[in-house]
Protein backbone atom coordinates (compact mmCIF):
# COMPACT_ATOMS: atom_id res chain seq x y z
CA UNK A 1 0.00 0.00 0.00
CA UNK A 2 3.08 2.34 0.23
CA UNK A 3 3.83 1.82 -3.22
CA UNK A 4 0.00 2.69 -4.23
CA UNK A 5 0.09 6.20 -2.15
CA UNK A 6 3.13 6.97 -4.09
CA UNK A 7 1.25 6.71 -7.02
CA UNK A 8 -1.49 8.80 -5.54
CA UNK A 9 0.56 12.00 -5.15
CA UNK A 10 2.08 11.35 -8.81
CA UNK A 11 -1.56 10.98 -10.47
CA UNK A 12 -2.98 14.56 -11.58
CA UNK A 13 -6.98 15.44 -10.19
CA UNK A 14 -7.55 15.47 -14.34
CA UNK A 15 -5.89 12.44 -15.23
CA UNK A 16 -8.39 10.38 -12.83
CA UNK A 17 -10.15 7.76 -14.85
CA UNK A 18 -13.85 6.63 -13.74
CA UNK A 19 -13.42 3.76 -15.96
CA UNK A 20 -11.40 0.80 -16.14
CA UNK A 21 -12.11 -2.46 -18.23
CA UNK A 22 -11.42 -5.52 -17.07
CA UNK A 23 -10.20 -8.42 -18.01
CA UNK A 24 -12.27 -10.89 -16.24
CA UNK A 25 -14.88 -10.43 -13.50
CA UNK A 26 -16.43 -13.30 -11.18
CA UNK A 27 -18.94 -13.62 -8.38
CA UNK A 28 -16.69 -14.71 -5.64
CA UNK A 29 -19.86 -16.39 -4.05
CA UNK A 30 -20.22 -18.40 -7.53
CA UNK A 31 -19.03 -22.07 -8.05
CA UNK A 32 -15.47 -22.64 -9.51
CA UNK A 33 -17.16 -24.33 -12.67
CA UNK A 34 -18.77 -20.91 -13.45
CA UNK A 35 -17.14 -18.65 -16.29
CA UNK A 36 -15.00 -15.17 -15.44
CA UNK A 37 -16.53 -12.65 -18.15
CA UNK A 38 -14.90 -10.22 -19.32
CA UNK A 39 -16.07 -6.63 -18.21
CA UNK A 40 -15.72 -2.97 -16.94
CA UNK A 41 -15.72 -0.99 -13.33
CA UNK A 42 -16.85 2.34 -13.73
CA UNK A 43 -16.90 5.53 -10.69
CA UNK A 44 -20.31 7.13 -10.77
CA UNK A 45 -20.95 9.84 -8.18
CA UNK A 46 -20.31 8.16 -4.46
CA UNK A 47 -20.79 4.97 -6.37
CA UNK A 48 -18.62 1.93 -7.93
CA UNK A 49 -19.80 -0.18 -10.53
CA UNK A 50 -18.60 -3.47 -11.91
CA UNK A 51 -20.30 -5.00 -14.81
CA UNK A 52 -19.94 -7.75 -17.18
CA UNK A 53 -19.77 -7.86 -20.55
CA UNK A 54 -23.28 -8.13 -20.52
CA UNK A 55 -23.77 -5.09 -19.25
CA UNK A 56 -24.85 -6.93 -16.05
CA UNK A 57 -24.11 -5.18 -12.61
CA UNK A 58 -22.11 -7.84 -10.83
CA UNK A 59 -21.41 -5.92 -7.89
CA UNK A 60 -22.83 -1.88 -7.21
CA UNK A 61 -22.62 -0.36 -3.95
CA UNK A 62 -21.77 3.66 -2.05
CA UNK A 63 -18.15 3.84 -1.89
CA UNK A 64 -18.19 3.91 1.73
CA UNK A 65 -19.18 -0.18 1.81
CA UNK A 66 -16.79 -1.19 -0.55
CA UNK A 67 -13.76 -2.92 0.83
CA UNK A 68 -10.76 -3.39 -1.48
CA UNK A 69 -8.35 -6.30 -1.64
CA UNK A 70 -5.53 -6.44 -3.62
CA UNK A 71 -4.93 -10.18 -3.75
CA UNK A 72 -1.84 -9.99 -6.61
CA UNK A 73 -0.46 -7.72 -9.29
CA UNK A 74 -4.01 -7.89 -11.06
CA UNK A 75 -6.04 -9.93 -8.94
CA UNK A 76 -8.31 -8.14 -6.22
CA UNK A 77 -11.33 -8.81 -4.91
CA UNK A 78 -13.79 -6.44 -4.11
CA UNK A 79 -16.18 -7.00 -1.28
CA UNK A 80 -19.34 -5.28 0.23
CA UNK A 81 -19.75 -5.08 3.54
CA UNK A 82 -23.01 -6.55 5.15
CA UNK A 83 -23.85 -6.38 9.05
CA UNK A 84 -21.14 -5.99 11.63
CA UNK A 85 -21.88 -8.50 14.29
CA UNK A 86 -20.03 -9.15 17.69
CA UNK A 87 -17.39 -6.87 16.15
CA UNK A 88 -16.61 -8.96 13.05
CA UNK A 89 -17.28 -7.52 9.75
CA UNK A 90 -19.53 -9.69 7.54
CA UNK A 91 -19.72 -9.19 3.71
CA UNK A 92 -23.42 -9.49 1.82
CA UNK A 93 -21.42 -10.03 -1.67
CA UNK A 94 -17.95 -9.84 -3.16
CA UNK A 95 -16.58 -9.93 -6.74
CA UNK A 96 -13.23 -11.11 -7.76
CA UNK A 97 -11.77 -8.59 -10.42
CA UNK A 98 -8.94 -8.77 -12.88
CA UNK A 99 -7.14 -6.50 -14.50
CA UNK A 100 -5.22 -6.23 -17.82
CA UNK A 101 -1.90 -5.63 -17.10
CA UNK A 102 -0.05 -4.11 -13.54
CA UNK A 103 -0.27 -0.60 -14.56
CA UNK A 104 -3.92 -0.73 -14.79
CA UNK A 105 -4.53 -2.73 -12.05
CA UNK A 106 -1.91 0.29 -9.70
CA UNK A 107 -4.13 3.08 -11.77
CA UNK A 108 -7.29 1.83 -10.68
CA UNK A 109 -6.33 1.19 -6.32
CA UNK A 110 -4.73 4.77 -6.84
CA UNK A 111 -8.27 6.33 -8.11
CA UNK A 112 -10.26 4.48 -6.00
CA UNK A 113 -8.41 5.60 -2.58
CA UNK A 114 -8.92 9.22 -4.46
CA UNK A 115 -12.24 9.31 -4.33
CA UNK A 116 -12.79 7.53 -1.32
CA UNK A 117 -11.14 10.65 0.20
CA UNK A 118 -13.04 12.95 -2.24
CA UNK A 119 -16.53 11.35 0.08
CA UNK A 120 -14.86 11.94 3.42
CA UNK A 121 -14.04 8.12 4.13
CA UNK A 122 -10.81 7.75 5.80
CA UNK A 123 -7.88 5.07 4.18
CA UNK A 124 -7.72 3.68 7.33
CA UNK A 125 -11.02 1.87 6.77
CA UNK A 126 -9.39 0.09 3.77
CA UNK A 127 -8.37 -3.34 4.62
CA UNK A 128 -5.87 -3.64 1.94
CA UNK A 129 -3.04 -2.58 4.12
CA UNK A 130 -4.09 1.43 3.98
CA UNK A 131 -3.69 1.52 7.63
CA UNK A 132 -0.31 0.92 7.94
CA UNK A 133 0.54 3.75 6.49
CA UNK A 134 -1.37 6.24 9.83
CA UNK A 135 -0.19 3.47 11.94
CA UNK A 136 2.17 1.12 13.24
CA UNK A 137 1.41 -2.32 12.97
CA UNK A 138 1.70 -4.86 15.93
CA UNK A 139 4.48 -6.93 14.69
CA UNK A 140 6.54 -3.60 14.01
CA UNK A 141 5.57 -2.50 17.54
CA UNK A 142 7.89 -5.80 18.98
CA UNK A 143 10.27 -6.19 15.91
CA UNK A 144 12.92 -4.00 16.12
CA UNK A 145 13.11 -3.22 11.97
CA UNK A 146 16.93 -4.24 11.21
CA UNK A 147 15.99 -7.67 12.56
CA UNK A 148 12.52 -7.87 10.62
CA UNK A 149 14.41 -6.99 7.27
CA UNK A 150 17.32 -9.15 8.12
CA UNK A 151 14.40 -12.28 8.86
CA UNK A 152 12.17 -11.83 5.48
CA UNK A 153 15.13 -11.18 3.40
CA UNK A 154 16.54 -14.69 4.34
CA UNK A 155 13.07 -16.41 3.83
CA UNK A 156 12.74 -15.07 0.67
CA UNK A 157 15.33 -16.70 -1.19
CA UNK A 158 14.68 -19.38 -2.79
CA UNK A 159 17.71 -21.40 -1.27
CA UNK A 160 16.65 -21.49 2.12
CA UNK A 161 13.17 -22.68 1.28
CA UNK A 162 14.77 -25.40 -0.71
CA UNK A 163 16.68 -25.97 2.49
CA UNK A 164 13.44 -26.97 4.05
CA UNK A 165 11.33 -28.48 1.36
CA UNK A 166 14.27 -31.11 1.35
CA UNK A 167 13.58 -31.77 4.89
CA UNK A 168 11.52 -34.87 4.08
CA UNK A 169 10.40 -35.26 7.83
CA UNK A 170 9.15 -32.01 7.84
CA UNK A 171 7.34 -31.86 4.75
CA UNK A 172 6.68 -35.31 4.39
CA UNK A 173 4.94 -35.15 7.75
CA UNK A 174 2.72 -32.19 6.66
CA UNK A 175 1.89 -33.84 3.44
CA UNK A 176 1.05 -37.09 5.23
CA UNK A 177 -1.45 -35.28 8.06
CA UNK A 178 -2.83 -32.88 5.08
CA UNK A 179 -3.99 -35.97 2.85
CA UNK A 180 -4.60 -37.95 5.78
CA UNK A 181 -7.24 -35.92 7.36
CA UNK A 182 -9.34 -34.74 3.93
CA UNK A 183 -12.61 -34.45 5.52
CA UNK A 184 -10.83 -31.75 7.31
CA UNK A 185 -10.25 -29.76 4.08
CA UNK A 186 -12.49 -31.22 1.47
CA UNK A 187 -15.19 -28.41 0.75
CA UNK A 188 -13.20 -25.52 4.01
CA UNK A 189 -11.28 -22.57 3.96
CA UNK A 190 -8.02 -23.01 4.69
CA UNK A 191 -5.37 -19.98 5.62
CA UNK A 192 -1.57 -20.64 5.33
CA UNK A 193 -0.23 -18.68 7.40
CA UNK A 194 3.68 -17.74 6.49
CA UNK A 195 3.00 -19.51 3.38
CA UNK A 196 6.85 -19.01 1.92
CA UNK A 197 6.72 -21.46 -1.19
CA UNK A 198 2.75 -22.29 -0.99
CA UNK A 199 3.51 -25.81 -0.65
CA UNK A 200 1.69 -25.66 2.54
CA UNK A 201 -1.49 -24.35 0.57
CA UNK A 202 -1.03 -26.65 -2.45
CA UNK A 203 -0.97 -29.59 0.00
CA UNK A 204 -4.65 -28.24 1.08
CA UNK A 205 -5.88 -27.66 -2.45
CA UNK A 206 -5.31 -31.85 -3.27
CA UNK A 207 -6.84 -32.62 -0.12
CA UNK A 208 -10.00 -30.50 -1.49
CA UNK A 209 -10.01 -27.01 -0.02
CA UNK A 210 -13.00 -24.96 -1.29
CA UNK A 211 -10.06 -21.83 -1.38
CA UNK A 212 -6.52 -20.92 -0.04
CA UNK A 213 -5.28 -17.84 1.32
CA UNK A 214 -1.72 -18.07 1.24
CA UNK A 215 -0.36 -14.87 3.45
CA UNK A 216 3.45 -14.19 3.01
CA UNK A 217 5.28 -11.04 4.05
CA UNK A 218 8.67 -11.46 2.37
CA UNK A 219 9.51 -11.32 -1.35
CA UNK A 220 9.26 -15.42 -1.31
CA UNK A 221 5.21 -14.43 -2.35
CA UNK A 222 6.14 -14.01 -5.89
CA UNK A 223 7.91 -17.05 -6.12
CA UNK A 224 4.63 -18.41 -4.72
CA UNK A 225 2.30 -17.14 -7.09
CA UNK A 226 4.72 -18.60 -9.65
CA UNK A 227 4.54 -22.28 -8.35
CA UNK A 228 1.11 -21.69 -7.79
CA UNK A 229 0.43 -20.56 -11.31
CA UNK A 230 2.13 -23.27 -12.92
CA UNK A 231 0.03 -25.79 -11.27
CA UNK A 232 -3.01 -24.29 -12.56
CA UNK A 233 -5.53 -27.57 -11.05
CA UNK A 234 -4.99 -26.38 -7.82
CA UNK A 235 -3.92 -22.76 -8.03
CA UNK A 236 -7.50 -21.53 -8.74
CA UNK A 237 -8.14 -22.30 -5.58
CA UNK A 238 -5.27 -20.44 -3.89
CA UNK A 239 -4.81 -16.71 -3.39
CA UNK A 240 -1.52 -15.42 -2.54
CA UNK A 241 -1.30 -12.18 -0.75
CA UNK A 242 1.46 -10.45 0.27
CA UNK A 243 1.76 -8.93 3.57
CA UNK A 244 1.73 -9.40 7.43
CA UNK A 245 -1.02 -11.75 9.17
CA UNK A 246 -1.03 -9.08 12.19
CA UNK A 247 -1.77 -6.47 9.33
CA UNK A 248 -3.55 -8.30 5.94
CA UNK A 249 -7.39 -8.23 6.19
CA UNK A 250 -9.11 -11.92 4.63
CA UNK A 251 -13.00 -11.69 2.45
CA UNK A 252 -14.10 -14.49 4.42
CA UNK A 253 -13.31 -16.55 7.46
CA UNK A 254 -10.96 -19.68 7.75
CA UNK A 255 -12.27 -23.32 8.79
CA UNK A 256 -8.31 -24.38 9.06
CA UNK A 257 -5.31 -22.37 9.56
CA UNK A 258 -2.03 -24.51 9.05
CA UNK A 259 1.37 -23.21 9.17
CA UNK A 260 5.07 -24.27 9.65
CA UNK A 261 5.54 -21.75 12.88
CA UNK A 262 8.34 -23.65 14.88
CA UNK A 263 12.13 -22.53 15.16
CA UNK A 264 14.41 -24.20 17.17
CA UNK A 265 13.27 -24.86 20.05
CA UNK A 266 10.35 -24.22 18.98
CA UNK A 267 9.97 -20.64 19.58
CA UNK A 268 12.95 -18.91 17.88
CA UNK A 269 11.57 -16.43 15.78
CA UNK A 270 8.70 -15.78 17.28
CA UNK A 271 6.51 -16.76 14.90
CA UNK A 272 4.43 -18.64 17.20
CA UNK A 273 3.09 -14.82 17.95
CA UNK A 274 1.65 -14.60 14.56
CA UNK A 275 -0.13 -17.91 14.19
CA UNK A 276 -2.03 -17.09 17.68
CA UNK A 277 -2.71 -13.60 15.80
CA UNK A 278 -4.03 -15.24 12.98
CA UNK A 279 -5.70 -17.83 15.25
CA UNK A 280 -7.76 -14.53 17.14
CA UNK A 281 -7.98 -13.19 13.53
CA UNK A 282 -9.27 -15.55 10.97
CA UNK A 283 -10.08 -18.81 12.68
CA UNK A 284 -14.34 -19.37 13.20
CA UNK A 285 -14.71 -20.53 16.59
CA UNK A 286 -14.79 -24.40 15.62
CA UNK A 287 -11.86 -24.23 13.01
CA UNK A 288 -8.68 -26.15 13.24
CA UNK A 289 -5.24 -25.63 13.35
CA UNK A 290 -2.57 -27.73 11.75
CA UNK A 291 -0.18 -28.25 13.99
CA UNK A 292 -2.41 -27.54 17.01
CA UNK A 293 -0.14 -28.48 20.00
CA UNK A 294 3.96 -28.28 20.39
CA UNK A 295 5.84 -30.09 23.05
CA UNK A 296 9.55 -28.68 24.59
CA UNK A 297 11.29 -31.50 25.61
CA UNK A 298 14.82 -31.30 27.78
CA UNK A 299 16.59 -33.65 30.00
CA UNK A 300 20.24 -33.43 31.06
CA UNK A 301 23.14 -34.49 29.26
CA UNK A 302 26.61 -35.46 30.22
CA UNK A 303 29.30 -34.87 27.21
CA UNK A 304 32.53 -34.23 27.83
CA UNK A 305 33.90 -33.56 24.15
CA UNK A 306 31.41 -30.70 23.78
CA UNK A 307 32.67 -29.13 27.15
CA UNK A 308 36.44 -29.10 25.99
CA UNK A 309 35.50 -28.33 22.54
CA UNK A 310 33.68 -25.26 23.94
CA UNK A 311 36.05 -24.22 26.29
CA UNK A 312 39.32 -24.62 24.09
CA UNK A 313 37.75 -21.58 22.05
CA UNK A 314 38.77 -19.28 24.44
CA UNK A 315 42.51 -20.71 24.62
CA UNK A 316 43.43 -17.92 22.08
CA UNK A 317 42.87 -15.32 24.63
CA UNK A 318 44.91 -17.09 27.26
CA UNK A 319 48.03 -15.62 24.61
CA UNK A 320 50.55 -13.06 26.68
CA UNK A 321 52.48 -12.31 23.61
CA UNK A 322 50.08 -12.22 21.02
CA UNK A 323 52.52 -9.57 18.68
CA UNK A 324 53.27 -8.19 21.71
CA UNK A 325 50.33 -7.67 23.26
CA UNK A 326 48.88 -9.71 26.01
CA UNK A 327 45.11 -10.78 25.42
CA UNK A 328 44.19 -12.53 28.81
CA UNK A 329 42.40 -9.32 30.22
CA UNK A 330 39.65 -10.84 27.94
CA UNK A 331 39.99 -14.75 28.35
CA UNK A 332 36.94 -14.84 31.26
CA UNK A 333 35.00 -12.61 28.60
CA UNK A 334 34.79 -14.56 25.66
CA UNK A 335 35.08 -17.94 27.66
CA UNK A 336 31.50 -16.78 28.54
CA UNK A 337 30.35 -15.50 25.43
CA UNK A 338 31.12 -18.81 23.76
CA UNK A 339 29.12 -20.28 26.43
CA UNK A 340 25.97 -18.09 25.91
CA UNK A 341 25.82 -19.83 22.64
CA UNK A 342 23.43 -22.96 22.11
CA UNK A 343 24.75 -25.82 20.49
CA UNK A 344 22.38 -26.61 17.81
CA UNK A 345 23.35 -30.32 16.07
CA UNK A 346 22.26 -34.02 16.22
CA UNK A 347 23.37 -35.63 18.92
CA UNK A 348 23.45 -39.63 20.32
CA UNK A 349 20.32 -39.77 22.81
CA UNK A 350 22.83 -42.37 25.43
CA UNK A 351 24.37 -38.97 26.04
CA UNK A 352 21.07 -38.77 28.19
CA UNK A 353 21.71 -39.20 31.73
CA UNK A 354 17.66 -38.65 33.12
CA UNK A 355 14.27 -39.32 31.52
CA UNK A 356 12.96 -36.44 29.47
CA UNK A 357 10.27 -34.00 31.05
CA UNK A 358 8.29 -31.72 28.43
CA UNK A 359 6.27 -28.55 28.37
CA UNK A 360 3.02 -28.41 26.81
CA UNK A 361 2.18 -25.37 24.75
CA UNK A 362 -1.40 -25.07 23.33
CA UNK A 363 -1.89 -23.30 20.15
CA UNK A 364 -5.46 -23.24 20.24
CA UNK A 365 -5.67 -22.32 23.64
CA UNK A 366 -2.77 -20.00 24.25
CA UNK A 367 -2.76 -16.31 24.16
CA UNK A 368 -0.31 -14.40 22.29
CA UNK A 369 1.32 -12.50 25.12
CA UNK A 370 1.68 -16.10 27.18
CA UNK A 371 4.87 -16.15 24.55
CA UNK A 372 6.08 -12.96 25.68
CA UNK A 373 7.57 -15.12 28.98
CA UNK A 374 8.13 -18.99 29.08
CA UNK A 375 8.96 -20.14 32.72
CA UNK A 376 9.82 -23.58 32.59
CA UNK A 377 10.40 -26.11 36.33
CA UNK A 378 12.70 -28.47 35.87
CA UNK A 379 13.19 -31.95 37.93
CA UNK A 380 14.84 -35.01 37.04
CA UNK A 381 16.43 -38.35 38.94
CA UNK A 382 19.67 -39.14 37.20
CA UNK A 383 20.04 -42.34 35.88
CA UNK A 384 23.62 -42.22 35.79
CA UNK A 385 26.47 -41.03 37.45
CA UNK A 386 28.48 -38.36 35.59
CA UNK A 387 29.56 -34.70 34.89
CA UNK A 388 26.03 -32.81 34.25
CA UNK A 389 27.25 -30.23 31.47
CA UNK A 390 23.99 -29.16 31.02
CA UNK A 391 20.13 -29.00 29.34
CA UNK A 392 19.37 -30.91 25.70
CA UNK A 393 15.90 -30.19 24.60
CA UNK A 394 14.09 -30.33 21.34
CA UNK A 395 10.66 -30.37 20.61
CA UNK A 396 7.28 -32.12 18.82
CA UNK A 397 4.20 -30.68 17.29
CA UNK A 398 1.03 -32.70 16.68
CA UNK A 399 -1.72 -32.47 14.15
CA UNK A 400 -5.03 -33.42 15.67
CA UNK A 401 -6.74 -34.43 12.76
CA UNK A 402 -10.57 -35.81 12.44
CA UNK A 403 -9.36 -38.98 10.57
CA UNK A 404 -5.49 -39.09 11.63
CA UNK A 405 -2.88 -38.20 14.39
CA UNK A 406 0.30 -37.23 13.13
CA UNK A 407 3.44 -36.30 15.05
CA UNK A 408 5.89 -34.03 13.78
CA UNK A 409 9.35 -34.48 16.04
CA UNK A 410 12.99 -33.98 16.49
CA UNK A 411 14.04 -36.05 19.05
CA UNK A 412 17.89 -37.07 19.43
CA UNK A 413 17.70 -40.81 17.82
CA UNK A 414 15.32 -39.99 15.53
CA UNK A 415 15.27 -39.17 11.53
CA UNK A 416 17.46 -35.97 11.52
CA UNK A 417 15.35 -32.32 11.13
CA UNK A 418 16.54 -29.01 9.63
CA UNK A 419 16.12 -28.22 13.33
CA UNK A 420 17.99 -30.44 14.95
CA UNK A 421 18.55 -30.40 18.60
CA UNK A 422 19.26 -27.93 20.83
CA UNK A 423 21.62 -27.73 23.68
CA UNK A 424 22.58 -25.16 26.89
CA UNK A 425 25.85 -25.90 28.10
CA UNK A 426 27.04 -24.84 31.67
CA UNK A 427 30.31 -23.30 32.31
CA UNK A 428 30.74 -24.80 35.44
CA UNK A 429 29.84 -28.74 35.29
CA UNK A 430 27.58 -30.08 38.35
CA UNK A 431 28.58 -34.05 39.61
CA UNK A 432 25.64 -36.39 40.30
CA UNK A 433 25.37 -40.02 40.84
CA UNK A 434 23.14 -42.42 39.87
CA UNK A 435 19.53 -41.55 41.88
CA UNK A 436 19.98 -38.36 42.49
CA UNK A 437 17.84 -35.43 42.47
CA UNK A 438 18.25 -32.62 39.97
CA UNK A 439 16.16 -29.56 40.23
CA UNK A 440 16.51 -26.01 38.47
CA UNK A 441 14.60 -23.61 36.08
CA UNK A 442 14.60 -22.85 32.18
CA UNK A 443 13.58 -19.38 31.94
CA UNK A 444 12.39 -17.63 28.45
CA UNK A 445 12.00 -13.99 27.76
CA UNK A 446 10.90 -12.70 24.57
CA UNK A 447 13.26 -10.05 22.88
CA UNK A 448 12.76 -7.23 19.81
CA UNK A 449 15.21 -9.05 17.60
CA UNK A 450 12.60 -12.23 17.08
CA UNK A 451 14.19 -14.68 19.73
CA UNK A 452 14.65 -15.64 23.40
CA UNK A 453 17.39 -14.62 26.14
CA UNK A 454 17.61 -18.07 28.41
CA UNK A 455 18.38 -18.42 32.02
CA UNK A 456 19.23 -21.77 32.58
CA UNK A 457 20.17 -22.98 36.42
CA UNK A 458 20.32 -26.83 37.39
CA UNK A 459 20.92 -27.92 40.73
CA UNK A 460 21.69 -31.32 42.50
CA UNK A 461 21.67 -32.09 46.29
CA UNK A 462 25.34 -33.22 47.76
CA UNK A 463 25.28 -36.80 47.65
CA UNK A 464 26.51 -38.42 51.48
CA UNK A 465 26.22 -38.29 54.95
CA UNK A 466 24.04 -35.12 56.39
CA UNK A 467 22.54 -34.23 52.67
CA UNK A 468 19.37 -35.22 53.65
CA UNK A 469 19.57 -32.19 56.43
CA UNK A 470 21.54 -29.75 55.14
CA UNK A 471 20.02 -29.81 51.78
CA UNK A 472 23.21 -28.60 50.51
CA UNK A 473 22.71 -27.99 46.87
CA UNK A 474 25.55 -27.57 43.50
CA UNK A 475 24.59 -24.91 41.71
CA UNK A 476 25.06 -24.07 38.23
CA UNK A 477 23.55 -21.37 36.05
CA UNK A 478 23.74 -19.70 32.50
CA UNK A 479 22.71 -17.28 30.26
CA UNK A 480 22.26 -17.73 26.57
CA UNK A 481 20.85 -15.77 23.72
CA UNK A 482 19.24 -18.47 21.32
CA UNK A 483 19.26 -15.69 18.37
CA UNK A 484 23.15 -16.54 18.12
CA UNK A 485 23.62 -20.44 18.42
CA UNK A 486 26.74 -22.62 17.25
CA UNK A 487 25.84 -24.92 14.54
CA UNK A 488 28.17 -27.88 15.50
CA UNK A 489 27.57 -30.17 12.32
CA UNK A 490 31.05 -32.03 12.80
CA UNK A 491 29.30 -35.05 15.31
CA UNK A 492 28.50 -38.97 14.31
CA UNK A 493 25.34 -39.49 13.16
CA UNK A 494 22.72 -40.42 15.71
CA UNK A 495 22.39 -43.72 16.84
CA UNK A 496 18.69 -45.20 16.18
CA UNK A 497 16.12 -45.99 19.15
CA UNK A 498 15.18 -49.26 19.81
CA UNK A 499 11.40 -50.04 19.36
CA UNK A 500 9.93 -49.87 22.95
CA UNK A 501 11.79 -45.89 22.78
CA UNK A 502 9.91 -44.23 19.96
CA UNK A 503 8.07 -40.90 20.31
CA UNK A 504 4.65 -41.74 21.71
CA UNK A 505 1.67 -39.61 20.88
CA UNK A 506 -0.06 -38.31 23.94
CA UNK A 507 -2.96 -40.48 25.17
CA UNK A 508 -5.45 -37.55 25.92
CA UNK A 509 -8.45 -36.22 24.36
CA UNK A 510 -7.20 -32.90 22.73
CA UNK A 511 -9.80 -30.76 23.92
CA UNK A 512 -9.93 -32.21 27.42
CA UNK A 513 -8.56 -30.20 30.53
CA UNK A 514 -5.49 -32.21 30.29
CA UNK A 515 -3.49 -30.28 28.49
CA UNK A 516 -4.39 -27.03 30.29
CA UNK A 517 -2.54 -28.99 33.44
CA UNK A 518 0.80 -27.90 32.11
CA UNK A 519 2.08 -29.13 35.52
CA UNK A 520 1.21 -32.56 34.82
CA UNK A 521 2.11 -32.97 31.47
CA UNK A 522 5.40 -31.89 32.73
CA UNK A 523 6.27 -35.25 33.90
CA UNK A 524 8.74 -37.88 32.29
CA UNK A 525 8.49 -38.22 28.76
CA UNK A 526 7.44 -41.55 26.97
CA UNK A 527 10.43 -39.98 24.77
CA UNK A 528 12.88 -41.27 27.54
CA UNK A 529 15.31 -43.37 26.88
CA UNK A 530 14.98 -46.51 28.67
CA UNK A 531 19.04 -47.49 29.54
CA UNK A 532 20.87 -44.36 29.16
CA UNK A 533 25.44 -45.27 28.74
CA UNK A 534 26.84 -42.33 29.96
CA UNK A 535 29.97 -41.82 27.69
CA UNK A 536 31.83 -40.85 31.23
CA UNK A 537 31.72 -43.94 32.00
CA UNK A 538 32.80 -45.07 28.95
CA UNK A 539 36.11 -42.79 29.22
Amino acid sequence: MEEETKMEVLVPQKTKQREFALASVSEVSSSSSSSALPGVAVFAGDRLQIRNESNRIVLGAHLTEIQLFRCGPIESVCMVEGSDADNQTSYSSGVAIQFRNEEESEAFHCVFQQWKKEFNVQGGNLPNGTNLITSKSKFDEKIESSSAKMYFHYYGQLLHQQNMLQDYVRTGTYYAAVIENRSDFTGRVVVDVGAGSGILSLFAAQAGAKHVYAVEASEMAEYARKLIAGNPILGQRITVIKGKVEDVELPERADILISEPMGTLLVNERMLESYVIARDRFLTPNGKMFPSVGRIHMAPFSDEYLFVEIANKALFWQQQNYYGVDLTPLHGTAFQGYFSQPVVDAFDPRLLIAAPIFHVIDFTKIKEEELYEIDIPLKFTATVGARLHGLACWFDVLFNGSTARRWLTTAPGSPTTHWYQLRCVLSQPIYVVAGQEITGRMHLIAHTAQSYTIYLTLSAKTWGPGAEQGGILQTSSCKLDLKEPYYRMSQPQAYPLNQDQQPKPLDMNIQSQDLDDVEMMQQPSPKSCAQIDSLMQNA
